[in-house]
């Protein structure tokens, strides 16, 4: 592209979708073997005044999931700013009346992810 062509689109502000992480994919994936994919929305924007969003969610049962990647190399989710500011939002969803499960790459990859989803949706 042409410098030309890179000003022009950030003056329109383009946004590139983020791409999905491989965890992120593993666990969808996890959610089509047990047929749930089609109760939960992937990137779901929870609340209409802010930008944040949940990995995926279930608004029937309002069901916020987050995967939690970076947790041993100092990524985003353990450094200070990044902390606070998950805290904030699971605060917020929480008011909201939302129920947040939160997943570690380990609890995703053995399945423990996808057998508390399983068990958070059979409760009445």
């Amino acid at each position: 592209m042409t410098r030309k062509t890179l000003r022009r689109l950030d003056a329109q502000r383009v946004k590139i979708p983020r791409a999905k992480s491989h965890l992120e994919e593993t666990f969808w994936l996890h959610l089509g073997v047990e047929g749930l994919q089609g109760e939960f929305t992937r990137e779901f924007r929870f609340d209409p005044h802010r930008k944040w969003r949940f990995d995926f969610a279930n608004e029937a049962v309002m069901l916020g999931v987050e995967i939690e990647g970076g947790i041993w190399n100092q990524g985003r989710h353990n450094r200070g700013v990044g902390f606070e500011k998950d805290c904030e939002k699971y605060n917020h969803a929480a008011l909201c009346g939302w129920v947040v499960m939160r997943f570690t790459p380990k609890m995703v990859k053995n399945l423990e992810a996808i057998d508390m989803i399983k068990v958070f949706l059979r409760r009445d």
